[in-house]
This record gives structure tokens, C-alpha cells and sequence, in this order.
């Protein structure tokens, strides 16, 4: 066996992604929001991209058009604002409401209370304990010890403000919440505490008649206890904001019924558009004599180019990818969830012409507006069943199915997963059991012994 160092002339095939390839498949991940805060971040790098103006907007001056309509100065002076003002000339036009939170709901309770001195600070301090569904998250003790109070004036302070809005808010746990809102409606019986304190599980399980005979009631009033028991808010505080920013949804593709047909549109209003700037064909005379600064406006200027190209890409790609889930799609369109078709990538990608990341990437966090509501395009592509006709039927459609036959059972005798087998077979739909029971609990819908009624 020789060992030694040699030159070799080798021919190999690899595959490798240059940083322009790189960046267009970013673009294409992006919806609109995200193209768009990535955009600003290249006009504020690159001197030689520019946002291109529309010529065809024109302005219009609203006072005008308030003098055309016969409204006197006055009728809408109130709407200017001119930072020149006096800082203190606030009109109420120049806000947006705020959403207040639980801790801002309680402690404006609180500082309309009569406490006073501590226990006034042990009740913000329980306040800011509580989490966002209204629950205390720390012991008496671990309170009392943080404020420096002892445990009885913790509870005191604790039970007071249990009587705030919304009703249940400050339980340590769900069986209490549930004691504090029956317990204000004047509904709290001896029994329906006993079931709460210790058969709340058995409850949740629809365990009617096994708590029946525990409690030594009947069958129906122990159901009209677990109606009275579902009509309770188990988390009183998810009624108000979290305080999280809220994310808000730009459809990237539009459906339209025109005609009978279904017109697919991008989306082109969030995303500015780019251009060249003029300034760059100066610069790019004077740059002929200096080599460094040639060589950076060439880098810029073929950086701004592949990026307008790679935006326009992208709209392509998701059009067609769009207009083809459309077609494929149709029958839900016209007729609803119900008629939905399984749907793979590998399909759009063989319509299309694109390899099937490109669908994946095309789709992830895309939505789009049409008559029948905002979907991400990903809701389009389902895995299905087997029916008689051979062409299949869409989980999404199944799931339709099911949620119609359990929404029209007699609740004394609830449909098993297995009748609901035999009811979609006639349907020509065939199905395993197996395969209802996952898509009824997808559904958060309960088993048959837990949907039966007395």
C-alpha cells in the first residue's frame, strides 16, 4: 500500500447555494409583514435601492371636498391638529382605545375599595399574583410573608377581593372558582358543593349516575346540577387582555367570485415597491475613475436588481401555487368544508412545475382572503380517506361529517365511535374507528359516556 502527498485532478458534482439563492429563498418564507420589515431594512442598507412612488395616486385635499359637500368651517375644524398647538389642546381624535387588562380592572376596584394602609398593598401584591386566567398563584403564606402581614389579614384581604368583578377571579384553584360564582348567584346547595369539593373529576366524565348514588340524589337532578355547574366561567380571567401585542393577519392572496368564477389577485398594497435609484447613474460616471467606488455601486446595484427580481419571484410563485389550490379547490369554495379534496404538495408542485419545498415555502404563513373566510394556505392541503367514487374525501371534510352527525343525535343515546363508523359507510365514505375517535378528540368533542345526557 503506497502512502504519500500528490496533486490529482478530480471532476465532482455538489450541490452549493450562493448567498443570492440564499436570500430568495427567504423571501419566498416571508408573508407580507415580515417581506415588508425586511424591505425597510434593505432601503436603509442599500443607497442604490429606492421605494418607487405611484404617479397615478393623486392627492386630494379633504377641505375641499368638505366645502364641495356644503359643510360650514367649524362642522370639522375640531379634526385638525398642528404640532404647533398648545401642548395641552388634546382633542379625543388623536387616540386609540386600549384594551385593560385583569390587573388593571382589579386594581381600579381596589383603589375604589375602602381598604386602607396595608391591607391596601396586600391587595395589590394578591393582584399582581394573579395570572392571567384570574387564579392567585402563590400561597397565603408565601404572601403574607412577602407583605409582612400575618396569614389571617392575607385571607381577609384575599376573600375581599373575590367579591371583585369578574365573578370567581382570586381562586387558588378551579374548584373554588366555581364555589365563589355559585356562591354570589345564591345558588351554592350543600350537595352541589360536596360534588364540586370532591366529584369534579367524576363529573367532567359524565359519571351521572355513579354521583347520584354517592350524593343520594336523581339521575336528572344530578345532570341539571353538571348544566348549572357548565354555564360557570372556569377561567374569569381570559375575558380580558393579556397584554401581549396583538398580531394581526395581511392576506397575501385575494379570492374573488366574478362572474361564476374565482379570480385569484396578490396582494400588492403592503409591499412597496422597488426601483433602481436615478442617483446611482451619476454616481456611476464619476465612479468610471475610482475602482473602489465602482466596485461598491456594482455590488449594490446588482444586490438591489437580484433583490427586485426575487420579490417578483416570489409573487409568481405564490399566484400560481394559489390559483392551482383554487382550481383543485373549487367545490369548497362553492359549497363549503364539506367538499373539501385531500390535497398533497406533490400535486400543486407536478401543476406547477416547482419542486414541493418551494409549495411548503410558499404556503407557510400565507393566508388568503375569500368569500368563504381568511385560511392559511396550508388549511388547503389535507391527507383524506377512501370513498366509492375513488377520488377520496378530505379529513377536513370527515371532521364536517362527524361534528354533523353528533350536532343531530338524541343526547340520551349519543352515536359511539363505531355507529358513526357505519353512518359515514353509508356515506360512502369508509373509515376506521380508530380514525373517528382522532378526529373527534382533534375536535375537543367528548366520547359517547360523556356526551350522554339523563
Amino acid at each position: 500500500m503506497k502512502l504519500g502527498y500528490e496533486l490529482t485532478i478530480e471532476q465532482t458534482q455538489k450541490l452549493s447555494m450562493t448567498p443570492e439563492l440564499i436570500q430568495a429563498i427567504q423571501i419566498l418564507q416571508y408573508n407580507n409583514l415580515e417581506l415588508n420589515d425586511y424591505i425597510q431594512k434593505e432601503l436603509l442598507e442599500n443607497p442604490v435601492l429606492e421605494s418607487e412612488k405611484s404617479d397615478n395616486v393623486k392627492e386630494i385635499d379633504i377641505r375641499d371636498k368638505i366645502v364641495e359637500a356644503n359643510y360650514d368651517e367649524a362642522s370639522y375644524k375640531q379634526w385638525e391638529y398642528s404640532p404647533d398647538d398648545d401642548e395641552n389642546d388634546y382633542t379625543y381624535e388623536q387616540y386609540v382605545s386600549e384594551e385593560d387588562t385583569l390587573s388593571d380592572y382589579l386594581l381600579m376596584q381596589l383603589e375604589l375599595s375602602n381598604l386602607k394602609g396595608k391591607k391596601l398593598n396586600i391587595g395589590r401584591y394578591i393582584i399582581e399574583a394573579l395570572d392571567d386566567n384570574g387564579y392567585l398563584t402563590l400561597s397565603i403564606e408565601e404572601v403574607a410573608q412577602a407583605t409582612h402581614s400575618a396569614v389571617g389579614e392575607v385571607e381577609d384581604v384575599l376573600n375581599f377581593i373575590q367579591t371583585f368583578d369578574p365573578c370567581g377571579v382570586g381562586a387558588r384553584n378551579l374548584s373554588e372558582c366555581l364555589i365563589i360564582q355559585l356562591a354570589s348567584k345564591g345558588l351554592l346547595t350543600d350537595e352541589i358543593e360536596y360534588i364540586i369539593d370532591n366529584m369534579l373529576e367524576s363529573l367532567a366524565e359524565n359519571k351521572i349516575a355513579l354521583i347520584a348514588k354517592t350524593v343520594g340524589l336523581k339521575n336528572q337532578e344530578v345532570q341539571e346540577i353538571a348544566d348549572l355547574i357548565r354555564t360557570l366561567e372556569p377561567k374569569p380571567g381570559r375575558l380580558f387582555a393579556s397584554g401581549d401585542t396583538t398580531r394581526y393577519v395581511v392576506p397575501d392572496i385575494y379570492v374573488e367570485e366574478i362572474n361564476g368564477e374565482y379570480v385569484v389577485t396578490t396582494n400588492d398594497t403592503s409591499v412597496p415597491k422597488l426601483m433602481v435609484s436615478s442617483y446611482y447613474s451619476k454616481l456611476s460616471k464619476q465612479a468610471a475613475e475610482d475602482d473602489e467606488l465602482n466596485k461598491y455601486l456594482t455590488d449594490r446595484f446588482n444586490s438591489a436588481v437580484w433583490l427586485i427580481k426575487s420579490i417578483e419571484q416570489r409573487k409568481q410563485t405564490i399566484y400560481n401555487v394559489a390559483s392551482s389550490v383554487v382550481k383543485y379547490q373549487q367545490e369548497f369554495f362553492e359549497k363549503g368544508e364539506r367538499f373539501m379534496k385531500p390535497l398533497t404538495l406533490r400535486q400543486i408542485a407536478d401543476e406547477v412545475g416547482i419542486h414541493e419545498s418551494t409549495v411548503s415555502r410558499s404556503i407557510n404563513g400565507k393566508y388568503m382572503q375569500s368569500p368563504r373566510g381568511v385560511f392559511e394556505l396550508k388549511y388547503f392541503f389535507t391527507s383524506g380517506v377512501s370513498s366509492d367514487d375513488g377520488e377520496g374525501v378530505s379529513s377536513n371534510s370527515v371532521k364536517y361529517l362527524i361534528k354533523e352527525i353528533i350536532d343531530g343525535e338524541d343526547p340520551k343515546s349519543p352515536f359511539s365511535d363505531q355507529d358513526m363508523v357505519e353512518l359515514l359507510k353509508e356515506k360512502g365514505i369508509d373509515i376506521s374507528r380508530r380514525t373517528v375517535a382522532k378526529y373527534r378528540e382533534g375536535m375537543n368533542i367528548l366520547s359517547s359516556s360523556k356526551r350522554r345526557r339523563f
